[in-house]
């Protein structure tokens, strides 16, 4: 068993890697800083990320850069109207062995890799959507009553183009409440355009170093369970969620005009899961009450549901998230 000095600087030493997968994520992804840190949390946490943004702002390249840093394998899934379950679970065929009899053989989809990139998730149907559910929430997929388990360590991190856009299916609820995060991703500043076109429109690329692998990735994800959350902070979290639900008494006057459905057990959950990863990544053991407030934001974005007057008026969900954290300080 080894002593709590030893174990201090082992998680010193794990929490220095993370900055190292930042920094050479930085040597490809111009700005965005916010986005490559939330996109970490979920990964530490165990879970998956949904990323929104225009087209062309660098969802795509960031998750591959992500893979290639970490050395994880890697597998891209273009999501088109088109395109079938068993495209993306595998399954199988009929092929001829060597003694000339046929058998069934199971051919991998690309779901068996340590990253997949849903890429433009929410252009295929509802149907293939979901054929991603089980191995979000189980780690398993299962073909003609088989079942067989995904790599380890797992992420589905997904990018999708805003709603309103032409040819997009919205994602059911129980598709996004399997997401981890909701990571909104913008435009990059003028400075960083600037430093976009220096970078890749020259001679030479950028690319970045290898400086994690598979089993220091479960350790962190193991080191971040053991960070330690007090009883005011839960409380805190309890409180948060339940001002989110339009029947509570504590709900703000916001929730109660404008939101159809408040966050459920999952997003308390995802809330302190993500606050453990903030508190691990910015090198403390234990959860604060900056950490819940940090994380709330990509935590429950996608969990709270506007009725027909809140979508109407074009009511923003962050800002009613706001109103709900000033209203229970």
């Amino acid at each position: 068993m080894i002593s709590l000095e030893e174990r201090e600087k082992e998680l010193a030493l794990l929490q220095s890697q993370i900055k190292q997968v930042k920094a050479e994520i930085g040597k490809v992804i111009v700005g965005q800083e916010e986005v490559i840190e939330q996109l970490i949390w979920a990964m530490v946490a165990e879970g998956h990320a949904l990323l929104e943004g225009m087209p062309g702002v660098g969802k795509t390249m960031l998750i591959r850069t992500i893979s290639d840093v970490m050395d994880l394998s890697f597998s891209r899934i273009q999501f088109t109207p088109d395109l079938m379950p068993s495209d993306i679970t595998g399954t199988k065929m009929i092929e001829l062995q060597d003694d000339g009899k046929q058998s069934f053989v199971f051919h991998e989809g690309p779901i068996f890799a340590n990253v997949v990139l849903a890429d433009e998730i929410n252009r295929a149907t509802p149907k293939t959507q979901s054929s991603l559910l089980e191995a979000m929430a189980e780690k398993t997929v299962t073909i003609m009553g088989e079942t067989r388990k995904v790599a380890a360590p797992f992420f589905v991190l997904a990018t999708q183009n805003p709603i309103d856009m032409e040819g997009t299916y919205p994602l059911p609820e129980a598709q996004m409440d399997r997401f981890l995060l909701k990571i909104n991703m913008g435009y990059p500043s003028k400075q960083d355009l600037y430093e976009i076109i220096n970078r890749t429109t020259g001679v030479e690329s950028a690319k970045p170093d290898k400086v994690m692998n598979q089993e220091t990735i479960i350790k962190i994800q193991q080191s971040v369970k053991e960070i330690l959350v007090s009883d005011e902070m839960v409380d805190y979290a309890v409180k948060l969620i339940m001002a989110t639900h339009p029947g509570d008494e504590h709900a703000s006057d916001k929730v109660k005009q404008y939101v159809r459905y408040g966050v459920g057990p999952r997003g308390l959950q995802s809330l302190i899961r993500i606050a453990k990863a903030r508190a691990f990544c910015a090198g403390r053991f234990h959860v604060s009450k900056g950490d819940i407030k940090q994380t709330a934001f990509p935590v429950l974005r996608h969990r709270l549901f506007l009725n027909f007057e809140g979508e109407a008026s074009g009511v923003e969900v962050d800002d009613i998230l706001k109103d709900v954290m000033q209203h229970i300080d």
